[in-house]
């Protein structure tokens, strides 16, 4: 066998921890946001919500944020999620719906040239996901190229039944709610539809304000603008809420960024988590300058339920001391903690785990924070089940526990024909497949024929340059390159095996140290994509400190 120089890889190591400390903040964060963050759902939630709420008052912002949407069309007339990307069809539909609306005659060649894009594409019908169907016609429908009658109903008189609603829209309600309570007054209903949606609308309305104020009545719904766009917006042609309509347009105001534009919002703990697991895999678990980010962790989990989605206390979310849960951020910060230095996070992995546990579904799976949901983007979810039963074992539960073994038999159902694992928030089957046969192996089942089969399909989809992509020829990425090279050795793979995706990361290094990063975190599943930096550098760097140990052995 052939290995690669060690000081080589140690040198790759510690030049890409060092990137990765260079973006930490002094409380620990690993920030990567900036333009990383600026979108086009984001600027189009904002100046669609602003012209419905505040047309005069926020003319300036209005008129800035379809500036941008001009600026940042693509030559071929469509729009991506993240601006100088390859054009998507979600974004593309709405940014030209919404332009037509605010400003018809002076976007009317932008308009043309992005509608243009859509009728090349297949129009919204050929768009692989119902949900975003249904979204992008409500937009349509704002512009005026639907009949209202002719657009998808949302229906609120379930909201009469909270739990049924929580598993039906999940992280969706609080937009679901608005946009059906907009519809109770610019949508034609029948008599018995009429009735019941007036006896709903104090439930739905309590969804959103109950998210709203769990937050903290910032103004801002999940800190994002094109989630706080579709409230907003619901609610000011709905004429309800008030005070939050206005707590929305000043924090539209507050959050617009120089050139016109708005973002996704912040991913505090996903950047730092994804940052700490590939330090602590290179060996840096004791390094004082993740001592702050150990505190982030404890200071950041929450103490009290999310109601909306009736979630218990003892979560952590993507960003903020208020966010929205979510079973990646807990499941990956729960490992995280487990491996770092002392004793003072004890009972915060306690709650942590007690929170895994009370989530779980029935059927032995997660989803992303509603229990039980069907959800598409949502759940239950090959990599999220993956996570969170890391989580457990790293937490101290045992492989032969009953929550372990449930969520073991439902993998093993969940598995495709070929071999692979879907990934609802990462790009088609690379991530999933790579994070599963990770856990089987580190649950003592990677002899078994669900991860023999996982294997297969890793080894069988690896590119001709020793890189891996999404599994059907597309050029291969730093993410899941490092996924599939740390899944393969964690199941027992020689280090010959891996060798040449472990030479494609080393020839993709940056100048600084670090990785470039690829749009393989799905926003919205199969339609819009963006980057995460940290993702990028923790990934590789887990997989050569991964390399580096088994050639040790």
């Amino acid at each position: 066998m052939t290995f690669l120089r060690a000081d080589r890889i140690t040198e790759a190591i510690a030049e890409g921890a060092e990137a990765l400390f260079a973006a930490q903040r002094e409380d620990g964060v690993f920030d990567y946001g900036g333009a990383s963050l600026t979108s086009t759902l984001g600027t189009v939630g904002a100046v669609c919500a602003l012209h419905f709420a505040d047309p005069g008052g926020a003319a300036d912002l209005i008129e800035a944020g379809v500036g941008w949407l001009k600026r940042t069309q693509g030559a071929d007339g469509g729009w991506a999620m993240v601006p100088g990307e390859a054009s998507e069809a979600g974004p593309t539909a709405v940014a030209s719906a919404v332009l037509h609306l605010v400003d018809p005659r002076g976007s009317a060649a932008a308009v043309e040239a992005g509608q243009e894009w859509m009728r090349g594409f297949g129009g919204l019908e050929a768009i692989p996901h119902p949900e975003v169907v249904a979204w992008c016609r409500q937009f349509y429908g704002f512009a005026g190229w639907l009949d209202p009658r002719e657009m998808r109903r949302f229906p609120l008189e379930l909201a009469l039944l909270p739990g049924l609603y929580r598993k039906l829209f999940d992280l969706r309600a609080p937009m679901v709610s608005a946009l059906g309570l907009a519809q109770t007054r610019h949508k034609p209903l029948t008599r018995v539809q009429r009735s019941l949606s007036k006896l709903a609308e104090p439930n739905a309305l309590a969804v959103i304000r109950q998210v709203y104020e769990h937050e903290g009545s910032t103004g801002g719904w999940c800190e994002d603008a094109w989630v706080t766009g579709l409230v907003c917006a619901g609610l000011a042609r709905a004429g309800l809420g008030e005070d939050m309509v206005d707590g929305a347009v000043g924090w539209f105001r507050r959050t617009a960024a120089p050139d016109g534009s708005w973002s996704s919002g912040p991913l505090d703990l996903t950047w730092s988590m994804y940052a700490t697991a590939g330090l602590i895999e290179a060996g840096y678990a004791q390094d004082p300058r993740l001592v702050p980010v150990k505190e982030l962790f404890l200071r950041l989990q929450q103490d009290r339920p999310f109601t909306a989605f009736g979630c218990p206390p003892g979560f952590w979310g993507w960003s903020g001391s208020r966010g929205w849960p979510a079973t990646l951020e807990t499941g990956e910060i729960l490992s995280a903690l487990s491996h770092l230095p002392g004793a003072d996070q004890a009972d915060a992995m306690r709650r942590g785990v007690t929170w895994l546990t009370l989530q779980q579904d029935t059927r032995g799976s997660w989803g992303l924070c509603v229990r039980n949901t069907r959800v598409a983007n949502s759940g239950p979810c090959p990599h999220m089940t993956a996570q969170a039963v890391d989580g457990l074992l790293d937490s101290g539960v045992p492989a032969d526990d009953r929550r372990v073994r449930r969520a073991l038999r439902w993998l093993g159902r969940a598995q495709r024909p070929d071999g692979s694992f879907e990934s609802v928030w990462y790009r088609m089957h690379t991530a999933g497949t790579s994070a599963v046969l990770r856990t089987l192996a580190k649950a003592g089942a990677a002899d078994g024929e669900p991860a023999r089969r996982a294997r297969a399909w890793l080894e069988r989809t690896r590119l001709a340059d020793g890189s891996w992509g999404t599994g059907d020829g597309t050029p291969g990425t730093v993410e899941e390159t490092g996924w599939a090279v740390s899944a393969l050795l964690a199941a027992g793979a020689e280090p010959e095996a891996v060798r040449s995706g472990v030479d494609w990361l080393l020839e993709h290094r940056l100048p600084t140290g670090g990785w470039p990063a690829a749009n393989v975190n799905e926003y919205v599943r199969h339609v819009s994509r963006y980057p995460n930096p940290a993702l990028a550098h923790g990934l590789a760097l887990r997989a050569l400190a991964r390399y580096r140990k088994a050639v040790a052995r």
